[in-house]
């Protein structure tokens, strides 16, 4: 669906704004709202917090969609006291580190001294939409290098475009019902992924506890936690059927800007490296001594022992550097197949057993000398190279349907955060609109060809 732009323009004489429509009002942030900036409690004296109480926002509470915020901690009477109290229907900025994260509130709050809260003086739901188109103004004006920081006066000297009151609360209420609607198709997509990755994680489950074939016969395996297994497989620890164990554990190399890339367990997930989530760098000499304990090989196994545990990939490329927290081994070769263990590590019943296994309060691990108590099922080979190939044609539907979904969901985000833009900035005229009545709603075709 399309909507018509305004009949005339006129220079902002705002870089980021550009051309806005004739008769809006433009002007810095502090002229129409007022800003508060958060404070914290002091933390050394536990009277001030409480499990239910007056609710205290931080940044973590604040999500990029802006929607509306739900408190994780809480201020006693004392502590709301020593806090600037924030009224309801204002929009939260964080403003010291993650710049630009949002939340609307719909009830009085406080909030940490990270976060700025814009009390506009009216139209406080455009002003919420009218703050998402924002953040490049936030970064730019945004002062540090390693922890960036947008002061409230750098913040009220923003300058923005407002149109009349009216025309506001139609902009907002075209905004609240479209992205309502938009939401609700993420929702189902995310929802889809859900259900896909939990149909990825018992295909690959049954088939290393329970084989393909449901015909042959079943013993009990002797392990509580694994149950009944095919009666010609082999139960033991894991450690009976893999080569030497080479653990990187030892100091954090000095990181560069280009050089060996270093593999860290972040890189680590659902059976793959994956070399974009984050991307760290060391020297060659770095690399060689980190690497003293046993070089990378093509199809190694490399298993994460801590944040995050139980994570397992197999080697795809040999350029690259082992931090610590990665062990890596092989299977024997005449009784393992590394893609089958990679499966194994990857299925409910071990992950579950690995959760037993493991220490730690604030990151779950365990010790490269714990691996020979998991317990492992080892299929015939032939057998095993079944299933393989199995897991590999499953899996890469799986991943192919979630992948679509993913775009899909990207593709409705970058479509809400548009539509915001352009109707806060009058790039589309929406003067006239209504809201449609339920016969006439857009389905949900419409709204993705939107």
């Amino acid at each position: 669906m399309s909507y018509p732009k305004y009949p005339a323009y006129k220079d902002s004489g705002v870089e980021w704004l550009g051309e806005v429509p004739k008769g809006w009002d433009i002007a810095n942030i502090k002229l129409f709202a007022e800003l508060i900036t958060g404070i914290t409690p002091p933390s050394s004296d536990l009277s001030n917090y409480t499990k239910e109480g007056w609710p205290w926002i931080r940044p973590e509470d604040l999500d990029n969609s802006g929607d509306a915020v739900l408190a994780s901690r809480f201020l006693t009477d004392k502590g709301w006291r020593f806090c600037r109290t924030v009224k309801s229907k204002s929009t939260l900025i964080c403003c010291i580190g993650s710049i630009g994260k949002l939340g609307f509130v719909e009830s009085n709050v406080t909030t940490n001294q990270q976060i700025t809260a814009v009390v506009p003086k009216r139209n406080e739901r455009f002003f919420f939409y009218l703050m998402h188109t924002l953040k490049p103004a936030f970064n730019i004006n945004a002062t540090g290098n390693v922890l960036r920081i947008l002061n409230s006066e750098r913040l009220g000297n923003i300058a923005i475009t407002i149109p009349s009151q009216n025309e506001a609360e139609t902009i907002a209420r075209f905004l609240d019902h479209e992205t309502t609607r938009i939401d609700a198709l993420i929702e189902e997509q995310q929802r889809l992924i859900e259900l896909l990755q939990e149909k990825r994680q018992a295909v690959i489950s049954h088939a290393v506890t329970k084989g393909l074939d449901p015909t042959v016969p079943m013993k009990d395996s002797g392990v509580e936690w694994l149950g009944e297994v095919p009666a010609h497989w082999t139960v033991g620890g894991v450690t009976h059927f893999i080569g030497p164990v080479v653990d990187y554990r030892g100091r954090t190399p000095t990181k560069v800007d280009d050089g060996i890339f270093l593999v860290t367990a972040r890189n680590i997930r659902n059976g793959q490296i994956d070399y974009e989530v984050s991307k760290e760098y060391v020297e060659p000499e770095s690399a060689e001594s980190l690497l003293a304990r046993g070089r990378p090989e093509i199809g190694d196994l490399l298993f994460t022992m801590e944040a995050p545990l139980g994570q397992v990939a197999l080697i795809d490329r040999t350029d690259i550097a082992l931090a610590q927290r990665i062990v890596k081994f092989r299977g024997k070769p005449d009784v393992m197949n590394n893609h089958y263990l990679m499966f194994w590590f990857m299925s409910t019943a071990c992950q579950a057993r690995l959760e037993t296994l493991a220490t730690g309060s604030t990151a779950l691990g365990i010790k490269a000398s714990k691996l020979g108590m998991i317990e492992c099922l080892v299929p015939p080979l032939k057998e095993q190279d079944a299933i393989v190939s199995h897991l590999q044609k499953e899996t890469a539907k799986s991943d192919t349907l979630i992948n679509e979904a993913e775009q899909v969901t990207l593709l409705l985000q970058e479509r809400r955060s548009a539509l915001i833009s352009a109707a806060v900035t009058g790039k589309i005229d929406v003067r006239d609109w209504q809201p449609p009545t339920p016969s006439k709603t857009h389905d949900v075709e419409e709204a993705e060809a939107v």
